[in-house]
Order: C-alpha cells, then structure tokens, then sequence
C-alpha cells in the first residue's frame, strides 16, 4: 500500500499508515509530497496538496517515518528534485544517508531515468537501501536490461500507460509486462489501477509477486475529509481494504501454486 505522508495530517496519517500495517500490509510505499508529481493522477496529486498545505515537509517526513510503529518496511515514494537538493551539498547522498537513519529502506523515484541513476544507486548501496525502478508497458530492449541491471528489492510493474489512478479492470497490458519480466530474478510488484481484493488474485495469479495499491486506498483518505469522518472511522476503512487486497494476492498465488504451468 502507498499513501501521501501528511494527508490530512500528521497525526491522522500516522493512523492511517499504521491501519494499513494492521491490514497486513508485506511493504509500505510513504509518499513525500512534491509540488510537480508527474506520475501522478488527481486523486494522489491532491493527497500531495493537502499534505504539503498542512506542513509536510522532507524534515518532518523523516521524523514521521521514524515515529511509525510498524512492523512492514518503509519504502519513500518521491521525485529526484528532493532527493538532489537535500542537505548543505547537491546530490543523492545526504537525503540517503537521512533516510536511512529514519528506518527507510528504500526508494521508488519515477522521474530518475535508469540512464542517471549512478549517483542514487552508489548511495543506497552505501547506506543499505534498495532502489526500486518502475517498467512501464513500453519499456523492452536494452532500456530494460539498463533498469534491471541497476533495481533491487523489488521492481514496480506499471500495469498500464498513462498516470496513477484507481480503475474498475485490470488491463491485459500487465500480463506482457510480466512475460517480459520472468527471466529477472527480482520480485515483480505490479501497480497503477489496482483497486479491489478481485485485482490482486487475478494479477498474482497470473506471475506477480505483489501488488501496489495507493489511489483506491488514498481515495478512502479523500472521502473522509469530504464527509468530516472521524481519524478512527477512515482507519478502519482503509485497513479493510488492506484485508482484503492481502487476501485477495493469497488466493492468487494459492491458485497459481496448484496450476505451475499457468505462471
């Protein structure tokens, strides 16, 4: 699961990540809010407004990360810009080194191009944080053996063009992304449009060995603003949907273990 650290708040969001970490969650991606988050849709852009209009900032992220009481690993979710500009001297190494402090222990960085990674990946080598790349539908070649030479911990499969944002299917497009994947040895996590328990069985069953889920669980935060829910009623909702996305990647691999030739 991912969420926007801050959305509303500090203190509710801090509720919040730790409702999905009840709900089962194996890894939680932490958002830091960026003004320009270009890979995302509107419904995670506006949980970065609202986060960065109560006060979010990459100092307070990391105090925030290391208040959480989880038991899942903290992944940070954000775009290189921060990543650069952090500290007294330009460049990866200060925020890595910071991050790992915090107890992060590892990145996802959509607008970091494999080709300009070095730098990023030395420092999280330094520091024990794994670099997580996402490959989108279109990524094939020597650009994808570029990616998978530089990712570890896992890599993020988009499972359709286009930006982040819950939808109601699940697009054919991840299968191929997944066949093109099987000869890496790093697990494939698939994201972008995942929304319900139904999703998950059907991406894992089918080669996945997670799924990533933020708009569908950040909308849950959104209508609980809108309609005035209490910190605890929001909770709740959102580790009901971490049940049952968990439940649902269960039943999926169950079924692909019984059916090996299907993978």
């Amino acid at each position: 699961p991912y969420l926007a650290v801050g959305d509303p708040d500090y203190e509710s969001s801090k509720a919040y990540v730790e409702a999905l970490d009840r709900g089962g969650a194996d890894v939680i991606e932490l958002g830091l809010p960026f003004s320009e988050p270009i890979a995302e849709g509107s419904t995670i852009q506006g949980a970065l407004v609202r986060a960065l209009d109560a006060g979010m900032t990459p100092d307070r992220f990391f105090g925030f990360a290391e208040e959480l009481e989880v038991e899942a690993p903290l992944v940070c979710m954000t775009y290189y810009n921060l990543i650069y500009q952090y500290g007294q001297e330009s460049g990866p190494r200060p925020f890595v080194e910071r991050a790992a402090a915090a107890g992060i222990e590892g990145l996802v960085v959509p607008d970091l191009p494999a080709e300009e990674a070095d730098p990023l990946r030395e420092a999280c080598d330094e520091f024990g944080l794994d670099l997580v790349f996402i490959v989108a539908p279109t990524t094939v070649g020597d650009r994808l053996d570029r990616i998978m030479s530089r990712v570890s911990g896992y890599v993020y499969v988009q499972a359709r063009l286009g930006t982040t944002g819950a939808r109601s299917d699940v697009s054919d497009q991840t299968t191929q992304s997944l066949d093109r994947l099987r000869e890496y040895d790093v697990p494939k996590a698939v994201g972008f449009g995942i929304s319900a328990g139904e999703h998950a069985e059907r991406i894992v069953a089918g080669g996945a060995d997670g799924i990533i889920v933020g708009s569908a669980l950040v909308d849950i935060v959104a209508e609980g603003v809108e309609e005035d829910l209490s910190t605890a009623e929001v909770a709740d909702r959102l580790e009901a949907l971490s049940r049952e996305l968990k439940a649902g990647a269960e039943r999926g691999y169950a079924a692909r273990v019984e059916a090996p030739e299907s993978r």
